[in-house]
């Protein structure tokens, strides 16, 4: 194919035109030639000289009219009789000879050669005689000089639609962009081209038919981070609540509230895209879910105090009665006034009790008896006053909580002396009108005051225990009495 196409290039340049004047009509040169303002003619530009590179995969550049061929760089261009030349460019092959064939071998058969060039064709190299383009530039040449222009070629341009002729003679671009001729609508911008003009939609328009019509771009993603909000022509990003635009415009970030415009009456904690309120220790969320307010611990439970609870802002306290003090926060325990506060008089003892204390006398024996030891009264034998009554009165004291529960073993009774041959039997003389209290013998020489009924203070109890002792044989009879105080607190702590 390429041996024909050179045929025919140097056989077109051996044909001598029969006319002594040449016409001359053209607008620009066309794409592969420049205008030559000293020869007032366009002339061929050599791609292989001022294109870097322009040939690709090893290939060599061979310049050409209106262009450039890409060849390996094995190929041999056979001129005249197939004698071989290294390489003669395309240009010179087709003005310079007169005779002879140009070849190629090792040509890639298709139109296009690897590295960006072309291979020539019959319609592209028309010879010296003929060039044609698509900017319809048409010469025809003297025979006797082939380069010569007419000295005065003004009444003969002829320009194209979009083209003019100017005051040098040559034809230039209309700018209907600039004279206003071009008929492009008002929502649309024209454009310049070479010998035309386009219109085009303003950004973010696209054209549809004639018209001009908006780009959603919220539905081309991803142009913003949370939420896209569509603008005739343009579009803008929104965040959602608890973020906003970086700098970017595009993506969102996480507005930290707690130090921006921190609401929280006390505590404050940022999250992703929001916060949340705590509270201190005592309070709890009001339904804003911004402000505290105090919990009343004393409402929620009757068992934080063993006496009284006191509601304070954030916490709560605990109070006893008189006669009390609080241990461990909540707990009431009797303060022993009679190691702190004694106020008996010197012929008095001081007995505390729970919540309370009494004083009582050193001495209490009574009359006819005799003190012989601390709390211990004796009726001598030799007073005859002393045969009807107990031998001994013994005094105790004790202090029960109230409401104690029962059946409740609480003091025990013992002899002292004990007698061969005799016989103990235990009893409660008086102090037990309502039944309160039951003896149980618990030994021959023991027994034990149980409570039966459950007592509320404050209160006292005094309750004779007596001891019977009868001689086996009948000789002698006696007793003694256990005299006990039993006070009882007014509660249950």
């Amino acid at each position: 194919m390429l041996q024909t196409l050179f045929l025919t290039m140097l056989t077109l340049a051996l044909v001598k035109s029969q006319y002594t004047e040449e016409t001359i009509t053209y607008t620009q040169c066309t794409d592969g030639y420049e205008w030559d303002p000293i020869r007032q003619q366009c002339k061929d530009i050599d791609e292989c000289d001022i294109v870097p590179d322009a040939c690709k995969g090893g290939m060599k550049c061979v310049n050409h009219y209106g262009g450039y061929l890409c060849l390996p760089k094995t190929a041999q261009i056979i001129v005249n009789n197939e004698h071989p030349q290294q390489e003669t460019p395309a240009a010179e092959a087709s003005s310079g000879a007169t005779t002879g064939t140009v070849a190629a071998r090792s040509m890639a058969t298709s139109g296009v050669v690897p590295g960006g060039g072309f291979m020539a064709s019959a319609t592209a190299v028309a010879g010296p005689e003929v060039q044609t383009g698509r900017n319809n530039f048409v010469i025809r040449r003297n025979p006797a000089d082939p380069q010569r222009i007419p000295s005065n070629p003004s009444h003969r341009i002829q320009c194209a639609a979009g083209y003019e002729q100017s005051e040098h003679n040559v034809c230039q671009d209309i700018d209907e962009c600039t004279s206003g001729t071009h008929n492009c609508r008002t929502d649309q911008v024209c454009i310049n081209l070479r010998g035309s003009f386009t219109c085009q939609c303003l950004p973010g328009y696209q054209k549809r038919g004639e018209q001009c019509v908006d780009i959603d771009e919220c539905t081309v993603p991803p142009y913003c981070h949370q939420r896209c909000v569509n603008t005739p022509g343009s579009f803008y990003c929104q965040c959602s609540p608890g973020f906003q635009l970086a700098a970017n415009n595009y993506t969102c970030v996480d507005i930290n509230e707690c130090d921006a415009s921190n609401q929280c009456a006390q505590q404050c904690y940022n999250i992703l895209g929001s916060f949340i309120c705590q509270c201190n220790q005592g309070y709890e969320l009001s339904s804003d879910r911004l402000n505290c307010e105090d919990i009343d611990e004393c409402r929620t439970s009757s068992y934080l105090c063993q006496y009284q609870c006191v509601n304070e802002p954030g916490k709560f306290s605990c109070m006893c009665p008189q006669g009390y003090e609080v241990v461990r926060s909540r707990t009431c325990q009797d303060i022993d006034e009679c190691e702190t506060t004694n106020e008996c008089r010197e012929d008095e003892m001081c007995w505390n009790y729970h919540g309370g204390f009494r004083c009582y006398p050193r001495n209490p024996c009574q009359d006819h008896y005799v003190l012989t030891s601390e709390n211990r009264c004796v009726c001598p034998v030799s007073n005859t006053m002393c045969r009807e009554l107990p031998q001994s009165i013994v005094y105790k004291y004790m202090s029960i909580r109230s409401d104690r529960s029962v059946p409740s073993d609480i003091f025990q009774i013992q002899a002292t002396t004990i007698y061969a041959n005799t016989i103990n039997t235990f009893r409660i003389k008086s102090g037990n009108e309502n039944g309160e209290f039951y003896l149980r013998q618990t030994s021959p020489v023991s027994a034990m005051l149980v409570l039966v009924k459950s007592l509320s203070g404050p209160r006292e109890y005094i309750v004779d225990l007596e001891m019977l002792t009868v001689s086996s044989i009948g000789t002698f009879r006696t007793s003694s009495v256990l005299r006990l105080t039993i006070i009882v607190g007014p509660f249950s702590f």
